[in-house]
């Protein structure tokens, strides 16, 4: 039984407490003649020192005055919730009495827990044991009675030997650990043992079925906002496959991915997984799985892995410019977890006494098995503790999942009370005290994890002397034509033009001056510079690559993190020059979008471009750490990770790393994979509101598919192309959603459509994701945004121009069920198989295309227009459709290829063009494209000089005019 005394308040805390009970009692004046004046004095400090409290006791009074009243207020052991839970909902006849009890029950639970944390000095360990065992209670509880309410609904799932079936819950992250924060999400994984039916009624649905309604209305139990508030925000998005996978897997489902497709930070997380309650196949599930997380042999290959998502964080703090940050920052709560992490992930494969959710409990255990010294262990534990004390009471202040320290008066006074720390009296003395913690982790984190030092070499005084002079113009131009390191090339010629760097230093210092830099920003800035200039000279760069650098600083200036990433970080300072050096587009790109700085800290920017096959994953990965319920983050999010591998495209384009037909290649996967994001996450926020076509409930089919014209469609985007998209859709149009806000079928899907485009179009801070061009539709603008597949057949068969043919030879489906996929593919091969008018289709093909040339071709005696020109890529493009629409009633195979080189290869293959025709155009078609893309990175006209290309330009046409014949 604990004993309290009352805590000695400040007057702005006396202050707040007479508010507070004001606002109570005039409320509900009458509950407080149920306290005795010790637990009324008790009360009042509570409500004084919590806005969440005061906001239960204000929804609640007759629970909260009962719980204050009540013995078991005082009680030291951790309460038995399960016996508790049984009760409350033994009465429960419907899901929303179920969702009310719960509700309830975690208000006053909650409180009991904040009021002991906060006046009767109860320990972290047993605080997290009561917040964790809470919320594994309530949700095997709404489990239980979930799964008895869909049992009398759709019956027993049962596996083919008749055995009952049950649907399990995995607690991940703190949960999985025990260790769950006052005001945490939960991440929870669901899954069930066996592929089987229903039986007990009339109908039966398979196990798959029975398990995603159950685990939905599980989701919603807990996680939906009603009057009585939540009980936890619950995130699935750690499931395999995230947000666009099954709500629950099987078994074999689970074990198949992970073996799979399993990545390195869902070993990290899986680390912390924990079955919640228990059942006859916990064991079997976790045997499944332990040989993904935890490797037999010594596995170092964590350390990288552990680093780049360390980097990750950093980038993240950055980003958000998070201040104060008692988790992600240097020596935070996160440094702690990642040290423990890193060491079960290398060692717990052959040692299996580290392999606990627990952090608190394998720390002792490294020191066990001589993986960190008892010392360090000791300075983990003790910050640990502090950070996750300080971390509590700040949650608890108001029921939010902050790690933010307050920056008000009230809430700082508040922690210091509630802390009771003695080396913490005053603000001051708490930050120190919190610096001291943060900087013992940190530097445990160097000395066990290690970091990239900077290992820069001296800048020379040289130029710290110039960036630091007052001098005048012709001084510091002598200056610079003086520096040693320059000198001058073989022939005489001057490496810089001086006065144009002087110039450029010059405005950029007058630029600084006005700029609202910080003192700690104009430090690092005037160190940031010499460096900058020492490593120009050092390589003998142009005057152009210090214009394009200071551009990009220009940008980043009050933002001082950036600038002491760059001098910090020789590697991504040399990265940034590097790229400026090369490509005025990327210089801009870094200038538009500063947070591609972080990019450059990856030393294999340069040398190791993506592989083709990740970006979808690598993008779910991205979206996994967005709220699922922010929009506007999924979209800055979405951008923001176009923007970080369009950059790094380039950057292995620039060294030559990719050659053009790759480039095109990785930029078209990369267009995809985010096309398929964004339809999951339309499906999910249409859904969300108007529910689906009922025939798509609980269907991995959604009905519709996207197809990619032009460039996506012939695997050949550039940097700045658009996407030329159609959507078709194969629903019953009568078909109604299954939502409350009942809707058509086919307003869904133009719903979803619209959807679409809005992630697309809209204009975020870090700007649009993509250009859409939807014009190539049926009808065009004037057709509706998504159609019925056979709307599109129909319109394609009998009313479609030649040069919608022409475009529908580089289609593709880019998303979508294979279903509509296989449609798609039937109706492109029956168009292009019909039977044409040769002398006709030929007039409008060469109408079309001088029509083109007339209004596009820029074209002029001195240089070509790459691509509209004569001999240019639309000619090329121009005569591989109309071969294609000639010849495919033979050849239908010439359908299944959507880009020009392919297609020039069938056509050879076939003998419709020789070898040597289809090798002039493929390399004349390859290098126009080189010469685009590169144009593209210098941010020079698409135009080519007439004597570079009038040889190619002869033979090009030659090829072309005979094959229209």
């Amino acid at each position: 039984m604990s004993t309290f005394s009352l805590l000695p308040f400040s007057p702005l805390l006396e202050s707040q407490q007479n508010n507070s009970w004001l606002k109570f009692s005039q409320q509900h004046p009458s509950f407080s003649d149920k306290l005795s004046a010790e637990r009324l004095a008790l009360f009042k400090q509570a409500i004084a020192l919590s806005d969440f409290i005061l906001r239960s006791a204000l929804q609640a009074p007759e629970l909260v005055i009962e719980l204050f009243s009540s013995e078991r207020l005082l009680l030291n052991e951790t309460p038995d919730y399960k016996a508790a839970l049984a009760k409350e909902l033994a009465n429960c006849s419907t899901e929303e009495q179920l969702h009310r009890s719960l509700r309830l029950f975690r208000l006053v639970e909650m409180t009991y827990i904040g009021v002991g944390d906060f006046l009767l000095a109860t320990s972290l360990d047993e605080s997290l044991k009561r917040l964790s065992s809470l919320a594994d209670q309530l949700i095997i509880a709404a489990n239980n009675w979930l799964s008895t309410y869909c049992h009398n609904k759709w019956g027993v799932p049962v596996n083919s030997a008749g055995e009952q079936q049950e649907l399990l819950v995995y607690g991940m992250g703190k949960l999985g650990g025990q260790e769950l924060n006052f005001s945490s999400d939960i991440d929870l994984i669901f899954v069930y043992p066996e592929a089987g039916e229903t039986q007990g009624l009339r109908r039966t649905i398979d196990n798959q079925l029975f398990f995603t309604r159950l685990g939905q209305k599980l989701i919603t139990a807990l996680n939906q906002q009603t009057v009585d508030g939540f009980v936890y925000r619950v995130d699935m998005r750690l499931r395999p496959f995230g947000e666009s996978g099954p709500v629950v897997l099987s078994f074999n489902a689970m074990e198949n991915y992970y073996q799979d497709q399993g990545r390195d930070w869902e070993r990290y997380a899986m680390l912390k997984a924990r079955l919640i309650g228990e059942s006859q196949y916990h064991g079997q599930l976790s045997n499944m799985l332990r040989p993904f997380v935890y490797r037999r042999y010594i596995d170092f290959s964590v350390i990288d892995s552990l680093r780049r998502m360390k980097a990750m964080i950093a980038q993240e703090v950055r980003r958000k410019q998070l201040n104060n940050n008692i988790k992600l920052g240097a020596g935070g709560i996160r440094e702690v977890e990642f040290i423990v992490q890193v060491f079960q992930m290398i060692r717990g494969g052959r040692v299996n006494e580290l392999q606990h959710r627990n952090l608190l409990t394998v720390l002792p255990l490294l020191v066990k098995h001589e993986e960190i010294t008892a010392q360090s262990a000791q300075v983990l534990t003790d910050s640990y503790r502090f950070l996750r004390r300080v971390e509590n009471i700040i949650q608890a202040l108001n029921d939010q999942q902050t790690q933010t320290l307050p920056d008000n008066d009230l809430d700082q006074q508040r922690l210091l009370i509630i802390l009771a720390d003695l080396d913490c009296h005053d603000w001051p003395s708490f930050l120190s005290q919190l610096a001291f913690h943060m900087q013992g982790v940190h530097q445990q984190f160097v000395e066990l994890i290690g970091e990239e030092s900077p290992n820069r070499q001296a800048v020379d005084q040289y130029w710290t002397t110039l960036w630091d002079s007052q001098w005048s113009d012709e001084e510091s131009i002598a200056w610079i034509e003086n520096s040693p390191q320059l000198g001058h090339e073989a022939d005489g010629e001057k490496i810089w033009q001086s006065d144009v760097i002087w110039q450029a230093l010059r405005d950029f210092r007058r630029e600084m001056i006005k700029c609202s830099m910080g003192n700690r920003g104009r430090q690092v800035l005037d160190k940031l510079i010499p460096t900058v200039l020492w490593h120009l000279a050092n390589l003998k760069l142009t005057d152009q690559t210090l214009v394009r650098v200071l551009g990009v600083l220009t940008t980043v200036a009050t933002r001082t993190a950036y600038l002491e990433l760059l001098f910090e970080n020789e590697g991504a300072l040399k990265q940034l020059i590097h790229l400026c050096r090369n490509s005025s587009w990327v210089a801009e790109y870094i200038a538009k979008y500063p947070i591609l700085l972080d990019e450059l800290i990856d030393p294999k920017l340069f040398h190791q471009p993506p592989l083709l096959s990740s970006y979808v994953a690598e993008l779910r990965e991205t979206m996994l750490r967005v709220p699922d319920d922010d929009q506007e983050a999924q979209m800055i999010a979405l951008r923001e990770f176009k923007q970080v591998k369009q950059l790094r495209i380039a950057a292995a384009d620039i060294t030559g790393i990719l050659p053009i037909t790759e480039v095109s290649d990785h930029l078209t996967a990369l267009a995809e994979a985010i096309v398929e994001e964004v339809a999951n996450l339309a499906w999910q926020q249409v859904s969300l509101r108007f529910g689906v076509p009922s025939s798509r409930l609980d269907s991995a089919n959604k009905g519709f598919a996207i197809i990619g014209y032009g460039k996506l469609g012939g695997i050949e985007l550039g940097y700045s192309s658009d996407l030329d998209l159609v959507y078709v859709h194969d629903a019953n149009l009568e078909e109604m959603t299954t939502g409350p806000r009942e809707i058509s079928a086919g307003q869904f899907y133009l719903k979803l459509a619209q959807r679409m485009m809005h992630l697309f179009n809209t204009r975020m801070s870090n700007g649009i994701l993509y250009e859409l061009d939807m014009r190539l539709r049926p009808s065009g603008n004037a057709g509706l945004l998504m159609v019925h597949i056979d709307t599109f057949a129909h319109y394609q068969e009998n009313d479609a121009w030649t040069w919608e043919h022409q475009a529908l030879v580089r289609a593709r489906v880019i998303y979508g069920h294979q279903t509509l996929a296989s449609q798609f593919i039937d109706i492109k091969r029956q168009v292009l198989m019909k039977a044409r008018d040769k002398q006709q289709l030929r007039e409008d093909v060469i109408n079309m295309r001088n029509k083109m040339r007339q209004h596009l071709d820029k074209s002029s005696t001195s240089e070509i227009d790459i691509k509209q020109g004569l001999g240019g890529l639309v000619d090329i493009e121009f005569i591989v459709q109309y071969l294609v629409l000639v010849h495919s009633a033979q050849h239908p195979n010439l359908s299944v290829h959507s880009d020009n080189i392919s297609l020039l290869q069938y056509l050879a293959n076939i003998s419709v063009i020789s070898t040597q025709e289809q090798q002039i155009l493929t390399n004349n078609y390859c290098k126009l494209r080189d010469f685009g893309h590169h144009a593209t990175l210098q941010n020079s006209a698409a135009m080519i000089a007439s004597t570079e290309f009038d040889a190619e330009y002869s033979q090009v046409m030659t090829i072309v005019n005979k094959l229209y014949q």
